[in-house]
């Protein structure tokens, strides 16, 4: 029992400092100093509006508020460290100034509460930037314990399901999360000056299309029907082309019932933006442009550079068809491949592995993301897919096999998909016919006959261009974040309880 004891007296020194700052929060609020009682409290600056700005600030008295990250208490005089959203300040406290009971009452404060000071910015000795507190005010008790300074919240698994703790002592994880806000931001303020609506549509949907994916079923007890969770925004994007809104987007969840790996999680935001009297030659232009203005207003440069290896958006973005990329990287040409035996033969020769149902386009296909995806580093346009694999898509007049579809392409990654949409009503009812069967034979991603968006077609959509992003790997991109879960602020997690 004593041996059980000593292996675990860890566990009661770290019971005991909580009960302590229990014990801490008890006696203030009888005393009726209770923290939570507090409504607000007015601030004037955050920390690095002061240090940037030192000249302007200097002898000034200000405002701030922030969690305490360190304390040091000397006598009469002490120092903290507060960190608010933009950064972190230091601030002198001296009994004289803020008052015997008042510096008591500082002494006896933690680590990770929140506090608010007002004084006067100045420069220590040494030369740091501070701020001379001439009142200390506690916002908040924090009842936890923060993670030890220097080393910080490096399990990952801990950093994922307690992000809360992990902005608070990994500085350039607040650092992705901010510009993760403003890439969201800069995309909305490019496409509203290229007078495109922003709009939103259902999430809860009876029938998921728009993509190939699996989707997540669910009940609506009300109507006593069940749904399922969208897919893609594309199907109701597309009905509001008809309708006469000539350019929308949204910029919004979707969900698939599929894997977690560094670049997939179940839950994502995706942006589509469809656009009334163009081809998937101006979606072309518009993401080249796109792409570009972000990394400038964002990062200040078109080049970036992700896990060592820079990548240049200033430069045009190379334009390929996926048959000659097949060509040029897997060394198979289907230029001179006419018939599904064909294709399966020189499936056979690379020992590359297929479906009975796939179909030529198919194994064009399963050679592009064998041999061709991971050569595509540099930002690449991958052009006119098979059909067989593109459902929602116009032909090309001069080869039907084939679409007007491009995959645009970086770090070896699909960052958008696009498409000159299909508006023959009739055409698309056959390729709905073609997913049913593939729905019939055991494919769970293939896509439902969706009668009211045929009959959106039957009203008449103009010709259109339209294409999804997918605004998670972008933000890995444009941040350097080595996994889909590093820019997502809650990323989905398997229970503890399991």
């Amino acid at each position: 029992m004593a041996e059980q004891k000593n292996q675990n007296n860890q566990e009661p020194d770290l019971n005991q400092l909580l009960m302590v700052r229990r014990e801490k929060l008890r006696e203030l609020q009888e005393n009726g100093q209770d923290p939570f009682q507090i409504t607000k409290y007015e601030t004037t600056n955050h920390s690095m509006d002061i240090k940037e700005d030192f000249a302007a600030f200097e002898g000034k008295s200000v405002s701030i508020a922030g969690r305490m990250m360190s304390k040091r208490v000397m006598g009469k005089a002490s120092f903290c460290n507060i960190q608010d959203l933009k950064g972190n300040i230091q601030c002198y406290v001296a009994r004289d100034c803020i008052g015997e009971e008042e510096y008591k009452a500082f002494k006896k404060m933690d680590i990770g509460d929140i506090c608010g000071i007002t004084g006067e910015v100045f420069k220590t000795k040494t030369g740091e930037i501070s701020i001379h507190a001439a009142t200390v005010t506690l916002l908040s008790k924090s009842l936890q314990i923060l993670p030890e300074k220097f080393h910080g919240l490096t399990n990952t698994d801990l950093r994922y399901r307690q992000r809360y703790v992990d902005l608070i002592m990994n500085p350039e994880v607040k650092d992705t999360f901010i510009k993760r806000s403003k890439i969201i931001s800069t995309i909305r303020k490019y496409l509203d000056r290229q007078g495109f609506m922003e709009v939103e549509t259902p999430m809860l949907v009876a029938n998921a299309g728009g993509a190939a994916a699996r989707p997540f079923d669910t009940h609506f007890n009300a109507l006593d029907e069940d749904l399922k969770l969208r897919i893609s925004l594309e199907l109701y994007l597309k009905r509001l082309i008809v309708g006469g809104l000539e350019r929308v987007y949204e910029i919004g969840r979707v969900f698939r019932n599929e894997g977690l790996d560094t670049r997939h999680n179940p839950e994502f935001t995706l942006m589509e933006l469809y656009q009334a009297y163009t081809d998937y030659n101006g979606m072309m232009d518009l993401t080249e442009n796109l792409y570009r203005y972000v990394a400038e207003e964002v990062l200040g440069t078109t080049k970036i550079t992700y896990n060592g290896i820079e990548m240049d958006l200033g430069k045009p973005f190379e334009r390929i068809t996926m048959v000659d990329a097949v060509k040029k990287y897997a060394g198979v040409d289907f230029h001179e491949i006419h018939t599904l035996e064909e294709a399966r033969a020189a499936a056979k020769e690379h020992n590359l592995e297929y479906e009975e149902h796939h179909k030529k386009g198919d194994i064009l296909n399963l050679f592009f993301e064998e041999y061709v995806e991971e050569h595509l580093i540099q930002p690449t346009f991958v052009m006119d897919h098979p059909i067989e694999i593109s459902p929602l898509t116009k032909k090309k007049p001069d080869n039907p096999e084939y679409v007007e579809r491009f995959e645009f392409f970086m770090n070896g990654w699909e960052m958008a998909n696009a498409y000159s949409e299909l508006n023959d009503p009739i055409d698309q009812r056959e390729r709905f016919a073609a997913q049913e069967e593939l729905l019939a034979k055991g494919d769970e991603e293939a896509n439902h006959t969706d009668e009211d968006f045929l009959n959106a077609l039957e009203i008449g959509m103009p010709p259109t261009g339209g294409i999804g992003f997918g605004i998670d790997r972008m933000c890995m991109l444009l941040t350097d974040s080595a996994a889909i879960r590093d820019v997502l602020l809650f990323p989905t997690m398997k229970s503890l309880e399991k």
